[in-house]
């Protein structure tokens, strides 16, 4: 599912236009980047808490001319869903997993 896709399911199932929607949807998704920027965190009960984790700094390997290079410590953003998002989740996909 992509962004037009959860315009689109959203703007079916409230009767907002879509015009609306992707406005709304804009709007929170540019407020998660910017608190994300600003080093704070979101959380929104029932779905799951957006943070920055921080990776450490490490050696890494160029692959083309094979040279060792040194990745400064960053910060990248990260989802750590909720127990009860994790639990339908796993209920949801579990009979499909044992099809397999």
């Amino acid at each position: 599912m992509n962004k037009a896709d959860v315009i689109n399911t959203i703007a079916k199932q409230t009767g907002i236009s879509k015009k609306d929607v992707t406005t709304v949807l804009d709007t929170f998704l540019q407020s998660i980047q910017d608190t994300l920027c600003k080093g704070k965190s979101i959380t929104l009960q029932g779905f799951g808490k957006f943070a920055n984790k921080k990776r450490a700094g490490k050696i890494a390997r160029n692959l083309s001319d094979n040279t060792a290079i040194f990745l400064k410590e960053r910060y990248v953003p990260a989802l750590k869903p909720s127990r009860a998002f994790e639990e339908r989740v796993k209920k949801s996909i579990q009979p499909e997993m044992d099809d397999l």
